[in-house]
């Protein structure tokens, strides 16, 4: 299944952009033709450029319009391939719950069955399978998400509706555990009870008590009704015995039972017995005043609790009011009864369950805490949300990266073309010149989009940071300027690493300029090295650094610091601390994609008011051989004045290809050009046509790059191969290194580096 075209609110927005565009276009027509028909001389010209204008301004829109929809279109994609990744069974559904898109774990999970409606699909596992896809898609749209824990035929499902754009809906469906795995192992006796007074189940220590598992209340109990938080008289098999009975609420109205020795329980101390409890237990006024905390609660909330503290001191995080929440529920107002809230506490981050549970003592209302330690539960949703949001971002980024790749491969190009034809004195040269270096900044932006989502081509070569940092040093120190020194230490002893210099150096530099901002007074930045031996796993950070040699590189200032909160968020992309305009937020992720895609690791240590350290570790290279790096690299040789041969050009970007063309051309190639991949096999059928090398494009529409040349080598086995592509070489997986004779060549290129590119595979 895939998803249909939704109706949504930003559809009806296009209709004034068209309109816009349809309106300009006609009103840069009317001024041309008004300019060259009724008006002559300096009128004419200022009414063809008050037209060139509309008409700048028309493109300028369309291409926004196109952008839009380019992007919308790359970000459901992203989604669905989230969605296909995922391994719990997942769907996406239009408003009316009818399936649009579904993942192989979800195939699998309702292979029984599957239909084009959630509902039906639903129905096998639930009772009021149309009730609950109804509220929990209300839930969605009104608020965003919404979720249900349910008893299912075969257990217990956790279900869960994410609302996304275009009126789409995100629906997850969840085995949950066992709730009672625990309760059926306590050596306290429980047993569960329904509204109609039957037991199901009972635990072990539950049914040892009774000899039989108890099926229902009376059977139980010598006198009836039961009262909780007293000394009731049981049935057991021992004979009648009295014990305290505590009762919570317990999941779809049926209430869980714990039933206490009384040896030792005198009145007035009832509560003491709660200590027994593996349960951490909370006993609140309606106000949220602690009136008491057994012996569990204060371990999950860090022995801080205390009689007279308010429940709002020692949590937060829900949203509204902690203390409107706590009046809701003494008050018996509808609404939730559990919330997942963050503890107050100071040494570590903890988030814990609250379940609110209204109870009668001495004729008056008070509530019961229930906490859980929801720590990991949240710790892995974060794990799994930042994992959904960076690999949305990263694909995203990815494919944009590719369309400016082509659009900055076809102006500095052809600004390239227009330097051959201007001399330094001309008065367009420096204009020229201008356009050139703005176009290499904005593929060094494109550069840093690519990094962070490691997609960027890297050139690997052996090296020793000793030199690299080295041949650094003079930059790093014109970057600190005055007031900070800049001071290096090398470990005498390090091995090398296989890493591409350009992209290290930009890493290094990022984590420095960083910390020079982070010393607004002044202060030292020390960069360290040092040869580090791991003999077990390294486990730090959700990261898994396994065993061996490594080289490690600190850098560290006497800066502010970074506060606790966003310590974790440094990497992610576009997060920043400084104000607006003294930052992007890329340059940490930046670092962040190099040092992963590299295969190393980064982590960061920092303390407010004391400082920052980053440290960089990189596995040593074992092999002292190098890799030659494929395609062009580093210092180039003279590009040849003329070349030798035919080239078969396949793009099909016009712009690029009317570039590539005049630039081989003007080497001497000749050239022949295709637009797509079935027009260059149609030429190829002429068997008269000499071709010595292909120069194509790895991505296009119809059929892609290497499928062509595989199917072109066939009959000329011995044709030479460039491929250019706007995405990465590592995209292609080892798709273009089993094609022999073949080397990439990454967009943006200039025109010397295709010509030399060109110029080397034909000799």
């Amino acid at each position: 299944m895939m998803i249909e075209a939704a109706s949504h609110p930003s559809d009806k927005r296009r209709l004034p952009a068209a309109a816009r565009l349809g309106t300009l276009t006609v009103l840069a027509v009317i001024l041309a033709l008004a300019g060259v028909a009724a008006f002559s001389g300096m009128q004419r010209w200022v009414a063809l450029a008050v037209a060139a204008g509309v008409a700048l301004a028309a493109v300028a829109l369309g291409l926004h319009v196109m952008f839009r929809a380019q992007v919308r279109r790359r970000v459901r994609n992203a989604i669905l391939g989230l969605l296909d990744r995922d391994v719990a069974p997942a769907l996406l559904t239009d408003a009316s719950g009818r399936v649009a898109h579904l993942n192989e774990a979800a195939r699998t999970r309702f292979a029984a069955t599957l239909a084009d409606d959630l509902a039906a699909m639903l129905r096998a596992d639930v009772a009021d399978a149309d009730g609950l896809v109804h509220r929990l898609r209300t839930r969605a749209m009104a608020g965003g998400s919404g979720d249900a824990d349910l008893a299912a035929s075969h257990g217990r499902l956790r279900i869960t509706a994410q609302a996304l754009d275009d009126g789409l809906l995100l629906w997850r469906v969840l085995d949950s555990p066992d709730p009672d795995a625990a309760a059926r192992t306590l050596p306290v006796a429980m047993v569960r009870v329904d509204e109609a007074g039957n037991v199901a189940p009972a635990n072990a220590a539950a049914t040892g008590l009774f000899g039989a598992e108890p099926l229902t209340l009376e059977r139980m109990f010598s006198a009836l009704p039961v009262r909780s938080g007293e000394i009731n008289l049981v049935s057991a098999q021992a004979g009648t015995t009295a014990m305290f009975i505590a009762t919570f609420p317990g999941p779809e109205g049926r209430r869980d039972m714990y039933l206490l020795p009384s040896v030792s329980i005198t009145p007035g101390e009832e509560w003491a017995v709660f200590e027994t409890l593996p349960v951490a237990l909370l006993k609140l006024d309606p106000s949220g005043e602690i009136l008491a905390a057994n012996r569990m609660a204060l371990a999950l909330l860090g022995n801080t609790a205390r009689q007279k503290q308010g429940l709002g001191d020692l949590m937060e995080g829900l949203g509204r009011s902690i203390t409107d929440w706590l009046r809701d529920t003494a008050q018996g107002r509808p609404g939730k009864t559990s919330e997942f809230l963050r503890l107050t506490r100071s040494d570590r981050e903890m988030f814990v369950q609250v379940s609110l549970h209204r109870v009668t003592e001495d004729d008056a209302d008070i509530l019961i805490a229930v906490l859980s330690d929801a720590t990991e539960l949240k710790t892995l949703e974060a794990q799994f949300v930042q994992s959904q949001k960076m690999q949305a971002i990263g694909q995203l980024a990815g494919g944009i990266a590719h369309d400016f790749n082509n659009l900055l491969t076809a102006i500095s190009g052809h600004c390239d073309l227009l330097l051959l034809r201007h001399d330094q004195g001309d008065t367009d040269y420096g204009d020229l010149v201008q356009i050139n270096q703005n176009a290499n900044r904005a593929a060094a932006l494109v550069g840093q989009l690519l990094a962070f989502s490691r997609k960027q081509t890297l050139r690997p070569e052996t090296l020793d940071m000793r030199d690299t940092l080295s041949d650094l040093t003079h930059l790093l120190n014109r970057l600190v300027g005055e007031t900070v020194s800049l001071t290096l230490s090398h470990d005498p002893v390090l091995g090398a690493i296989k890493a591409d210099k350009r992209q290290l150096e930009q890493v290094i530099m990022n984590l420095v300029v960083n910390a020079r901002d982070a010393m607004p007074e002044g202060g030292e930045i020390r960069i360290e090295t040092e040869a580090i031996t791991l003999d077990a796993p390294l486990e730090r950070n959700r990261a898994r650094v396994p065993p061996g040699e490594y080289v490690g590189v600190r850098v560290k200032d006497d800066g502010v610091g970074i506060p606790p909160d966003k310590l974790q968020k440094v990497f992610e992309p576009f997060f920043t601390t400084k104000r607006t305009g003294e930052g992007t937020g890329l340059g940490l992720s930046t670092a962040y994609g190099i040092v992963k895609q590299t295969g190393g690791y980064i982590f960061v240590d920092s303390t407010p008011a004391v400082g920052t350290c980053f440290t960089l570790l990189f596995p040593v290279q074992t092999a002292a051989a190098e890799i030659p790096s494929v395609g062009p690299a580093g210092a180039r040789a003279p590009a040849p004045k003329h070349g030798d041969g035919v080239v078969l050009l396949v793009e099909d970007e016009a712009p690029v290809r009317a570039f590539a063309s005049r630039a081989l051309q003007l080497r001497g190639y000749t050239v022949i050009e295709a637009d797509s991949a079935e027009t260059a096999l149609q030429l190829l059928r002429d068997d008269s046509l000499a071709v010595d090398i292909f120069v194509t494009d790895v991505v296009m529409p119809g059929m892609d790059g290497p499928s062509w040349v595989r199917e072109a080598l066939r009959q000329r086995p011995d044709t030479r191969v460039v491929f250019v592509s706007g995405y990465a070489e590592g995209a292609f997986g080892e798709t273009q290194s089993s094609i022999p004779n073949s080397v990439f060549l990454a967009k943006p290129f200039s025109l010397n580096e295709l010509t030399d590119t060109v110029h080397k595979q034909l000799n």
